[in-house]
């Protein structure tokens, strides 16, 4: 299949880039789950390993329920390829909820509350800004934290074939430590395979100075997204 040889041929630099850095290496491995309800309205189950705040890696999962506003046309011709339609929206929110265990900490209860602009620019370009507040819950504490994160991408076709790189930078300010505690940068791209499935395998490089001394990660992820 011509779309897994392009997976191939992007993700291989990634993997030799990570290797390359003497830090905190990990994998990020995800899986997302989408079904319109609506035509404005998206039902979607998340699972995936993360590692924030320079703690242990978690499994992450839950459900969100989003809302989207009526699409946008210059949007839409920007996003023609993409299966995630809250791209062709101006303004999407959404609610969801997060369970977070590492099996060795407290479970954490989160309640998420995010609404993401979108924004046709020069060049075909799509810019995509995201703002993210959490409510965490767990035996011990109550936390909140805000997340900002600003991603652009553009499409480009190769013959009939489309995917869409990207750049994102996204910053935490935690309650915990009272401060902007992280900052993780990303590159990665998006590659439609058939009607319903997308990969997403990406770099991240996260600086994390909410506990001293600062800690260093970087990342391979590989997001698979699933449209019903």
């Amino acid at each position: 299949m011509r779309e897994v040889r392009w997976v191939f041929l992007f993700t291989i630099p990634l993997l030799v880039t990570v290797s390359a850095f003497p830090q905190t290496a990990e994998a990020l491995p995800e899986a997302d789950f989408y079904v319109n309800v609506h035509s404005s309205v998206r039902f979607a189950f998340q699972a995936k390993r993360t590692r924030e705040n320079g703690e242990r890696p978690q499994l992450e999962f839950g459900p969100s329920f989003e809302f989207h506003l009526k699409p946008l046309l210059k949007l839409k011709s920007r996003t023609l390829h993409d299966l995630d339609q809250s791209k062709k929206r101006v303004l999407a929110f959404s609610f969801g909820y997060r369970r977070l265990t590492s099996g060795r900490t407290p479970d954490v209860n989160r309640l998420i509350f995010q609404a993401t602009s979108n924004l046709p620019f020069h060049g075909g370009l799509l810019i995509s800004n995201r703002n993210r507040g959490e409510l965490n819950f767990s035996s011990s504490e109550l936390t909140w934290r805000y997340r900002n994160r600003t991603t652009i991408e553009r499409a480009f076709g190769i013959h009939s074939y489309h995917l869409s790189p990207y750049v994102s930078a996204e910053f935490y300010y935690d309650s915990k430590y009272h401060k902007w505690s992280s900052t993780a940068l990303y590159a990665g791209a998006i590659f439609p395979l058939g009607k319903r499935f997308q990969i997403d395998p990406y770099y991240e490089h996260q600086n994390n100075t909410g506990r001293s001394p600062n800690q260093q990660i970087n990342a391979f992820g590989i997001i698979l997204n699933i449209h019903f």
